[in-house]
């Protein structure tokens, strides 16, 4: 597993003019973009679509081939696939959240606790996007994974703007009921990790499952 993280992150670095400019790009949004919560999810989302695009690499000129050749194992090579996507997917949603913070003290606009929580009500939305894109791409490869991944995106949409829909027109106080979540910060946190750890372990099983079944 240690040889396949090396390789992964020898990967990021020829990407690194990339991750530059995103970088740069962030910044530039805090000075422009007062909500949070997209920045999070948009560093969040960034960190696993880098993540997830090593396994194109991996699938490019029967690369799986040669790597399953090498002393690794299938159920290995996943192992590794989500530990590098938590740890490029979590590095982009604490960055969105300390830039997030800093921007919010700049400009005296939120409460740094309420950025916090924010951040950690998203934690399992960033979580579940892993989720939802390593198996897909496992098991669809990277071309058709693609496209079902934007499908699954799209379906995403819909379902939130119906549900926004559904806010305005019931006339909900969502303000009362973030305040309310604020004051249960504990149980908040304790509720969105387990929901996040949830998801990423039944996405891990379904991930062993297909590539234990791909024949190369």
């Amino acid at each position: 597993m240690k040889g396949l993280l090396i390789k992964d992150i020898k990967l990021m670095g020829n990407m690194k003019n990339s991750l530059l400019l995103i970088l740069l790009i962030s910044i530039v949004m805090t000075t422009y973009i007062k909500d949070a919560s997209f920045l999070i999810m948009y560093l969040g989302m960034i960190g696993t679509t880098f993540a997830t695009s090593t396994l194109s690499y991996d699938e490019f000129d029967n690369g799986y081939s040669f790597l399953l050749s090498l002393p690794v194992t299938r159920k290995g090579y996943v192992m590794e696939k989500y530990g590098f996507g938590l740890l490029l997917s979590g590095s982009g949603w604490l960055l969105g959240t300390v830039l997030a913070l800093a921007a919010g003290i700049v400009r005296g606009s939120r409460e740094p606790l309420d950025i916090i929580m924010t951040s950690i009500v998203l934690l399992p939305a960033v979580f579940f996007l892993l989720a939802v894109m390593i198996p897909f791409r496992l098991k669809f490869g990277s071309e058709k994974g693609r496209v079902v991944v934007i499908c699954a995106a799209g379906a995403a949409f819909l379902v939130f703007t119906v549900a926004a829909e559904i806010v305005k027109r019931t006339n909900l106080d969502l303000d009362s009921i973030w305040g309310k979540l604020t004051l249960q910060g504990a149980g908040v946190m304790a509720a969105s990790l387990a929901i996040g750890t949830v998801i990423l372990l039944i996405s891990y099983r379904l991930s062993v499952s297909i590539m234990e079944k791909k024949e190369f």
